[in-house]
């Protein structure tokens, strides 16, 4: 970060995170490298040896990344990953071995029951509990690693960073985060004290719904190191398109988190308003059960809101009648989704929950949109 950025606000850091050194009559941010390999004659020093190590175009993401995980601290690494799937494995795998204990929550992201599976069969013992109410406190004891998603992914229960980091700090294990929901712009998981800030790339962060990335960002040297050699024996790497294009997404991050940050509290609060009882969950709203704690470890409180209708006929006909929203997976993007999450099967959530991802529409639009769908669904 360059010294006129020191101190700088989320915009101005978004826009000029990892942007190189100014060169007369070159771009300011340069464009993909396209090398499977460089000239390398003689002993194989300097920074781009081979396209699977190391790339250009990912340098200055990682060093914009970081730039937004952890501003004005040294020491800070990240990496960046073919995907977010790719980048929670490589935190698990690289630093768990047969007979490690791993605590996962039991209400995270859909996969984690897959990853589960797939530890147990390397002989990792793997405890869960829920994400609310810091229920991982009580599994602790013995583990290597402390896996937290904050907010969980669908049902957007929050638990305590801090008081988790504490507890685990004590009992010398590791703690990482998935901070896909909050964004770094929401969350720094690393100045909580955590020792991994994990991400999807492809949702918020970068925000088109037109790029699959992951990153993986911490501050011990040696657990990174982990990282790296495990990206580079499974070969987990972006595209360097995928790199440019979600680094020139950054420049916009604080714009659109902004917009669909605070249209997501229109829509958590006319839902919550509507006269149906919609068991409505936004950590924004002051009467949720995630709010306090939200509110003393967050920075903004995410595009993702969700509600349950009575019924998975409901829940369709409401989806089916929206005009201004796509029914997709994922979140985050600019064009705002929504979908029965029941429908994967991965979630214990009930037939009608609706996970909704605000996109950056017009407030009034999208609540005029979201008003009609439910009463044209509940008739």
């Amino acid at each position: 970060m360059t010294n006129s950025q020191q101190g700088a606000g989320d915009g101005t850091r978004a826009v000029r995170a990892g942007l190189p050194e100014p060169v007369k009559h070159e771009p300011t941010l340069p464009g993909p490298v396209f090398a499977a390999h460089f000239h390398l004659p003689g002993d194989p020093t300097g920074p781009y040896t081979y396209g699977r190590d190391e790339n250009p175009t990912w340098t200055h993401l990682e060093r914009a990344i970081g730039e937004l995980e952890a501003p004005g601290r040294d020491g800070v690494e990240t990496l960046v990953f073919a995907s977010g799937m790719a980048a929670i494995s490589a935190v698990l795998f690289s630093q768990l071995s047969a007979g490690d204990t791993v605590v996962l929550p039991d209400d995270g992201y859909q996969v984690l029951p897959l990853v589960r599976g797939q530890l147990e069969a390397y002989g990792i013992e793997v405890r869960t509990a829920p994400t609310g109410g810091d229920a991982q406190l009580d599994l602790l004891d013995g583990a290597k690693l402390l896996w937290i998603e904050t907010p969980s992914n669908p049902g957007l229960d929050v638990c305590d960073v801090r008081r988790l980091v504490e507890a685990a700090r004590a009992r010398g294990c590791l703690v990482a985060v998935d901070n896909t929901l909050a964004t770094p712009l929401g969350q720094r998981p690393l100045e909580l004290g955590a020792d991994f800030s994990v991400a999807s790339g492809t949702k918020q962060l970068t925000g088109h719904g037109d790029v699959l990335l992951g990153y993986v960002t911490g501050g011990d040297a040696s657990a990174m190191a982990s990282v790296r050699r495990w990206r580079k024996l499974v070969g987990a790497i972006p595209g360097p398109m995928e790199a440019w294009l979600a680094h020139r997404s950054l420049a916009t991050l604080q714009m659109r988190v902004d917009r669909q940050d605070a249209t997501a509290q229109l829509v958590a609060e006319a839902l919550r308003d509507w006269p149906e009882e919609l068991g409505v969950r936004y950590p924004g709203l002051p009467g949720d059960p995630s709010h306090k704690i939200a509110s003393q470890q967050m920075r903004r409180f995410g595009c993702v809101v969700s509600f349950t209708l009575p019924t998975r006929a409901r829940a369709d006909r409401f989806l089916d009648a929206l005009r201004l929203v796509d029914d997709a997976t994922s979140f985050g993007g600019v064009r705002s989704t929504a979908e029965r999450r029941g429908r994967w099967g991965g979630d214990a959530v009930p037939e009608g929950f609706i996970r909704f991802s605000v996109g950056a529409e017009d407030p009034e639009d999208l609540l005029a949109d979201l008003r009609q769908a439910l009463e044209a669904s509940a008739r």
